[in-house]
């Protein structure tokens, strides 16, 4: 249903060079690339992440509340993938774990711009 995710930035090449390594660890590269757009996927045809330079030529800022949650299939990739954010610059918001008893363990940050990144898995069992 989700076609694609945008954040702004307000430092283009930075963010960029933040997502290119971060998202390499989930097998994705650049599926579309202009001067004020990047998108990341295995390709176009399912959800994407995007960067974006804003439009109106205002400030990016970040939402209060909002947030992208990034899944993947074990713990062992969450702590990769926070490990790997966290090493690129981004700041902690919640280090990985168990959230709740239900399965669910994620890993909290936000990346060089304020925006506000999960990534997660459920356990089984």
């Amino acid at each position: 249903m989700l076609g694609y995710i945008t954040l702004g930035t307000n430092d283009f090449s930075r963010a960029a060079e933040f997502y290119d390594q971060l998202l390499a660890e989930f097998g994705a590269h650049r599926v579309m690339d202009t001067p004020a757009f990047i998108a990341w996927g295995p390709d176009f045809n399912v959800t994407s992440l995007c960067i974006i330079k804003p439009f109106d030529g205002n400030v990016a800022t970040v939402s209060n509340g909002g947030m992208v949650a990034l899944n993947v299939d074990s713990q062992e990739k969450v702590n990769q993938i926070y490990s790997k954010a966290i090493a690129l610059g981004a700041k902690d918001e919640g280090k990985p774990g168990a959230r709740g008893d239900q399965g669910f363990y994620a890993g909290y940050f936000r990346d060089l711009d304020g925006n506000k990144l999960n990534v997660f898995c459920m356990s089984q069992g």
